[in-house]
C-alpha cells in the first residue's frame, strides 16, 4: 500500500488524508472573501486580471462573500454541517483574489477577526507570489507560530510565454524567490498549476510540475483544469482558436503522469476544481468532480501505480551521483 493513505484505492497524497494526521478527525476548509483586490486588476501590476479569471475571482461558489467575516465564517460552516454535523475544527481559507495585497495593517485586521473564532485551528492564505514584502512575511511568520499555516501561491505556469498570454503579469523568478522567504520562516507552501492552458500541450504540463517541484521546496500543490468561464477575455482564445478543451481522457492521464512525478511526501491539495454550472462553457464533463476523481484513481490502480513513482527529485540526486562515480 502507498505510504501516505490509509483506503487502498488512494495511490497519493491527499490533502483529507494529511489534515486527519494531523489533527485526528475530520477538518472543514471554510472559504471566506477578505474584500482584497488583485494587483494585476487594479493597476498595481497590471489591468483586466488573468485571462481565465471571473468578476468574483476564486469565489464563485461562496454562500455570502459580501458579509462581514465572521458570518461568513458562520455562514459557510452552517452549511458543512449539514452533511457532516459533527466536525468542529476548522482551517479558515483566505480564497478570493490576492489575500496578502494591502498594508500589513490591514492584513493583519482582517485575519485576526477569524483566527480565535471557536473551533478555528488553522488557516491559508491564497496569495500570489508578488504580493509578499518583508513585513508581510514576518506577521505571516508569527502567524505560523500560533497555528497550523498554509500560503497557497498562485503559479499557474513556468513557461514565461504562457504567463504573458493568460496576463499573470509577474515571472517565474519571483515565484522562487517568494516560496525560499516563506520557507526561511518554515511556512508550509501549497503552489496552484492549472492544466489545459491556452498552447500548452500534455509535455508542458507534466513540465510545469517538474519545474516547480525541482524549483521550489514546496509542501503541497494543487493541480486544477482550466474552466472557461463565461464573461472571462479567455473566451476570445477559444473562439479564435487558440484554446482547446481539455478531454476526460487526456486530463486524467496527465494528472496520474504528474503525481507519478512528485515526492511522496507533498500533500496533494487537489486535482480538479469547482465551477458553477451556468457560468461554466466547458468542459462541462468536469462538473461531474467524484467521477473525475474516481477515473483518476481507477487509472492509478490500472498502472500499478503512486505518487513519487517516478520523483524527480530522486532522479536529478540519481542522476547528480552517478556523474560524480
Amino acid at each position: 500500500m502507498f505510504a501516505y493513505t490509509d483506503d487502498p484505492t488512494k495511490r497519493y497524497h491527499s490533502w483529507n488524508y494529511a489534515l486527519r494526521q494531523e489533527f485526528g478527525g475530520k477538518i472543514f476548509k471554510v472559504p471566506v472573501d477578505g474584500g482584497f483586490d488583485c494587483p494585476n486588476r487594479d493597476g498595481t501590476a497590471a489591468h483586466g486580471g488573468c485571462t481565465f479569471c471571473s468578476v468574483s475571482g476564486s469565489g464563485d461558489m461562496m454562500v455570502a462573500p459580501n458579509d462581514p467575516l465572521p458570518q461568513q465564517f458562520q455562514k459557510e460552516i452552517d452549511m458543512m454541517h449539514l452533511k457532516w454535523p459533527n466536525v468542529d475544527q476548522y482551517i479558515v481559507y483566505f480564497q478570493n483574489f490576492t489575500n496578502t495585497h494591502a498594508p500589513v495593517e490591514v492584513i493583519r485586521e482582517r485575519f485576526e477577526q477569524v483566527v480565535n473564532l471557536p473551533g478555528v485551528v488553522g488557516l491559508s492564505v491564497g496569495t500570489r507570489p508578488d504580493c509578499l514584502p518583508p513585513d508581510v512575511v514576518d506577521y505571516l511568520a508569527e502567524l505560523n507560530q500560533r497555528m497550523y499555516l498554509w500560503v497557497e501561491l498562485g503559479l499557474q505556469t513556468t513557461y514565461e510565454e504562457t504567463s504573458n498570454a493568460i496576463n499573470r503579469a509577474h515571472d517565474y523568478d519571483t515565484y522562487t524567490d517568494a516560496v525560499a522567504r516563506l520557507r526561511k520562516h518554515s511556512i508550509n507552501v501549497c503552489t496552484h498549476l492549472i492544466n489545459g492552458l491556452p498552447g500548452e500541450s500534455l509535455e508542458m504540463m507534466r513540465e510545469n510540475v517538474r519545474r516547480t517541484i525541482l524549483d521550489s521546496d514546496i509542501q503541497g500543490i494543487k493541480l486544477h483544469l482550466l474552466h472557461l468561464m463565461r464573461n472571462t477575455k479567455m473566451l476570445r482564445d477559444y473562439a479564435e482558436g487558440r484554446l482547446q478543451l481539455m478531454t476526460l481522457e487526456d486530463y486524467v492521464n496527465v494528472i496520474c503522469d504528474q503525481l507519478e512525478m512528485i515526492p511522496p511526501e507533498i500533500i496533494i491539495h487537489r486535482l480538479t476544481g469547482d465551477a458553477p454550472w451556468d457560468a461554466l462553457v466547458g468542459p462541462m464533463w468536469s462538473l461531474k468532480k467524484w467521477e473525475v476523481l474516481n477515473a483518476i484513481d481507477q487509472e492509478m490502480l490500472r498502472r500499478d501505480s503512486y505518487q513519487g513513482k517516478f520523483d524527480v527529485r530522486q532522479e536529478k540526486n540519481h542522476a547528480a551521483n552517478s556523474l560524480t562515480l
